[in-house]
């Protein structure tokens, strides 16, 4: 990360509420940039040591001063290093605070949206983003897909969560050079506890849902929904700005997480909801070849909504998007209207793979229960006939998901097929194991309406060679994402991909070849 403020170690930190323990002076050091990363580290740059779950950044010290460190920062008590050594109660808050006051605070010159919740985070954004645009905002987005700043479009990376602080901070920096006003912002629960957005300066918080995930980080569902409030307690933090800021909180009175996330919000909270008893609600609620419609209904106005999306989810998602902007921002109903209708899709997000076959085919980035059931239930009102579901569970994640996940396929779905989705260093065949076994319990049948297949590729291919003219096939758990991990080692995969190789082979129509994984093998 390269550095463009010449700025020096004091200056920074006293511009921060980062509580220094030692040194009581701090030396006046200029500063080039930002590593988290020893091996990232180049002349100039401070070295944050932070200590993770599998790694103690203070241990790569020594490697970060050979590669030209000027300064670090850590927890421990450390003496006799050869460059200034600044000790901190919390690193990553530090970080944080640090990264913010090196680019020079960009988010205090913008307006700042964030949004969090287990599902349906990357479809608001992105709806909040064109309803944006439409009103003619020079608006930017961070999600955990991609950085968007005017033209460009940016790679967040493969597995991601919301990008480490610096890399935030940079976005947020490059966005203000390029006369951006306005920033959406996803914040994963992962992004809020490792303080990754805190110095962002939210001006509207928004959430989508908080439902059962993460518990193998979080442990608990109540510590993942203290996770998310913290968006919302944050509000509070935000510095006041010379055109002002709202600090709304956007909830959705649906979830179980309304009640806390309203007692804990400070300043104005603002509700949506699929029924009446909200500030915004939704009524008349249909579908057809298009896409979804409704009547967007409060208790001084009622606008109608259509969207070329799919599925109930997407309801709640557009009245979150239209919190943010209309009731939020004070976005015209009839921009904001134009702006829901111009998103077309999202990269793994219920998208469409059409070949020319003869039924629908869906990859989404569905990889929890909750979201699973939502992707199920919008195939089915896709189609009279089948739905046949592709789907795993994650390997040193929530092994709940594991019972959970299969048993509403067996509900919902008329065919599912259970495969890979990063096993990391699990055993796949035991994962798959737990997964049929609940299946089973929730009355699937292995051979007639269930089926294990570990390489996912064969998995996809199976699913499209059992549809039949109508049905549905649907991929969820990928989405987007570009790679899948065995062990420790990331292969290349991408679900969109895979489905069209399959696709082709089917139709016998050019196409790609099916990413390799090391579960494949020699197909005839």
């Amino acid at each position: 990360m390269t550095g463009f403020y010449r700025q020096n170690l004091s200056q920074l930190f006293s511009a921060t509420p980062v509580r220094v323990i030692s040194p009581e002076q701090l030396p006046d050091i200029p500063v080039m940039g930002i590593a988290l990363d020893s091996r990232l580290v180049q002349p100039g740059f401070v070295f944050f040591a932070l200590v993770g779950e599998h790694a103690d950044g203070h241990r790569y010290i020594s490697e970060a001063v050979k590669r030209g460190a000027v300064a670090a920062v850590g927890t421990q008590a450390l003496t006799d290093l050869p460059i200034p050594y600044v000790q901190v109660e919390d690193a990553r808050f530090a970080l944080a605070h640090f990264a913010a006051a090196f680019y020079r605070f960009p988010a205090r010159r913008m307006t700042v949206i964030g949004v969090t919740g287990t599902d349906g985070k990357t479809t608001t954004a992105n709806l909040i983003y064109k309803i944006l645009l439409a009103a003619g905002l020079r608006a930017g987005i961070i999600s955990t897909v991609n950085a968007v700043i005017g033209d460009e479009v940016l790679d967040t990376g493969f597995h991601v969560t919301t990008p480490e602080a610096p890399e935030v901070q940079r976005y947020l920096a490059r966005m203000l050079a390029a006369g951006l006003t306005h920033v959406v912002l996803e914040a994963t629960s992962h992004g809020l506890v490792q303080h990754r957005v805190s110095a962002c300066e939210f001006d509207i918080a928004v959430v989508t849902n908080v439902t059962h995930e993460h518990l193998d980080y979080h442990g608990t569902y109540e510590r993942y929904l203290e996770a998310k409030a913290r968006l919302f307690t944050g509000l509070s933090d935000t510095e006041a700005k010379p055109f002002g800021n709202p600090r709304m909180a956007v909830l959705n009175k649906d979830d179980q997480s309304y009640a806390y996330l309203n007692r804990v919000t400070t300043g104005l909270s603002w509700s949506y909801s699929l029924t009446k008893g909200a500030d915004l609600w939704a009524e008349d609620i249909h579908y057809d070849a298009s896409g979804l419609h409704f009547m967007a209904t409060s208790e001084r106005i009622r606008f109608p909504v259509s969207s070329s999306l799919v599925g109930k989810h997407n309801v709640s998602n557009i009245l979150a998007a239209l919190g943010a902007t209309w009731a939020g921002l004070g976005i015209p109903v009839e921009v904001a209207q134009q702006g829901i209708l111009s998103l077309q899709a999202i990269p793994g997000r219920m998208e469409w793979i059409d070949m020319g076959q003869s039924f629908i085919a869906i990859v989404d980035f569905a990889h929890t229960p909750n979201a699973l059931q939502r992707a199920l239930e919008a195939a089915r009102s896709l189609t009279d006939k089948r739905v046949i579901a592709v789907f795993g569970s994650a390997g040193l994640r929530d092994r709940e998901k594991r019972r959970m996940m299969p048993q509403i396929s067996a509900k919902l779905a008329d065919i599912s097929v259970l495969t890979a989705e990063d096993p990391r260093t699990e055993s796949l065949d035991d994962i798959l194991e737990e997964m049929a076994q609940a299946a089973r319990q929730a009355g699937a049948v292995e051979g007639k309406n269930l089926w294990r297949v570990a390489d996912r590729g064969e998995a996809i291919r199976l699913a499209v060679r059992m549809a039949q003219p109508g049905d549905v096939v649907i991929a969820c758990g990928k989405g987007h994402e570009q790679s899948m991990c065995f062990g420790t080692r990331e292969y290349a995969w991408d679900d969109r991909v895979a489905m069209r190789a399959c696709l082709a082979e089917l139709l016998g129509v050019p196409g790609p070849d099916i990413p390799h994984l090391p579960t494949a093998k020699p197909h005839r």
